[in-house]
């Protein structure tokens, strides 16, 4: 069933990379959500009533609300599909970031109204009257919210959606809070404990932690979140499998939503090498990137010098000073620029945000040993923050 309705309604449906394709599976999973849970929240408010269980009337209107996340995910998809346009040059794919983020919030409120009424049920508790039909009832939503879930995060990671990724979270939610009632509502059928308040109390607390990870997760790509790391690790090697390329740094990703990715890199060539022929590869390499990934590259080119004797020498030197000081140093754009009165040594030193030793230390102490070598050269360093990668 989970592939057979793709393959049902959706046109070329394992084309994922396709915005058409991608969108109808949202559009899909929006229209399954809205009928599914209005059908749930009907099925769980009328045992709820009947069994005066507070906690199935409760979870019943969390599926409301999951029918009203349902229809924020639809319109999502339709905003997120517009064409770039005057205002937006980059696309509406980001909205989709945005509609996550409302369901989330959405799970946080149906959290805290749980929570008031649980309390209210615990101060004033009520006789709850459980039966086979109501029992036969819950059993049946429990296993519409499992078909749900498995639905939602298979679409959600096919096509990388935070929203449909919100939203499976949202229905194991579901799954953990109508078993919760069932077993609430067994233990009062068979030992007649009530114990309908605390439950609700209980699972208000996990669905307020539940939306406030969600509302974490989605918030961070809306802020600028780092590339995956995979991403820029395959783009770099990939650069630098070109056979002319010397080495590439400051690499920038921009995302502005799924499927809209920028990517800009600087690359560097042997300046001995034709122009021309150097700016022809960067063309080709511009175009395999960008096709390969799915991504939009534009690449910088710098002409590093490798034939001259004296800045071979100095860098190498260089490279001995930083290795000393820490292996794991880098730098780029290594340049020797001759004066009259002095040489200027010229570099980019990628510096981690987290580095043992401040910036000035650091210019201080490699300046130190350099002018130890070359006490006519001036070090001019640039230093560019990186961030370490998590995996």
């Amino acid at each position: 069933m989970l592939k057979l309705l793709p393959k049902l309604f959706i046109k070329d449906y394992n084309n994922i990379t396709n915005s058409k394709v991608r969108n109808a599976y949202g559009s899909l999973a929006g229209i399954i959500g809205i009928v599914s849970n209005l059908l749930i929240s009907a099925i769980k408010i009328i045992a709820g009533v009947f069994s005066t269980s507070m906690a199935l009337v409760a979870d019943g209107l969390n599926n409301l609300s999951d029918g009203a996340s349902s229809i924020i995910t639809l319109i999502g998809f339709k905003v997120s599909s517009k064409p770039a346009d005057k205002d937006h040059p980059f696309g509406h794919q980001r909205f989709e970031y945005i509609t996550g983020l409302i369901i989330s919030f959405l799970v946080l409120f149906v959290g805290t109204s749980l929570l008031r009424s649980g309390i209210e049920k615990i101060i004033t508790p009520e006789d709850v009257k459980p039966n086979i039909i109501i029992f036969s009832l819950i059993v049946f939503s429990i296993i519409v919210k499992i078909w749900q879930f498995f639905f939602y995060r298979s679409c959600g990671k096919l096509i990388n959606s935070n929203a449909l990724k919100a939203t499976s979270t949202d229905s194991l939610n579901d799954i953990i809070t109508s078993t919760a009632i069932l077993i609430s509502l067994l233990i009062v059928y068979f030992f007649e404990i009530n114990l309908d308040g605390y439950m609700t109390v209980a699972v208000s607390l996990y669905i307020i932690y539940t939306g406030i990870s969600l509302i974490k997760s989605t918030i961070s790509p809306l802020i600028g979140e780092a590339p995956c790391s995979d991403l820029t690790k395959n783009v770099t090697n990939d650069i630098l499998s070109f056979k002319g390329v010397l080495g590439i740094h400051d690499l920038v990703v921009h995302t502005y939503g799924p499927g809209k990715t920028f990517i800009t890199a600087h690359v560097e060539v042997d300046a001995s090498v034709n122009v021309v022929k150097s700016h022809d590869m960067i063309d080709e390499i511009e175009r395999y990137i960008s096709e390969k990934h799915n991504t939009n590259l534009v690449i910088h080119m710098d002409p590093i010098e490798t034939k001259d004797e004296y800045t071979n020498s100095i860098r190498t030197e260089v490279d001995k000073i930083l290795n000393v000081i820490d292996s794991e140093l880098c730098y780029h754009d290594f340049r020797v620029v001759k004066g009259s009165n002095h040489d200027n040594i010229i570099f980019d030193l990628e510096y981690p945000v987290d580095y043992k030793i401040s910036e000035t230390e650091l210019r201080e102490e490699i300046t130190k040993r350099v002018k130890d070598i070359y006490p006519k050269c001036k070090l001019i360093i640039d230093f560019d923050m990186i961030f370490n990668d998590e995996e």
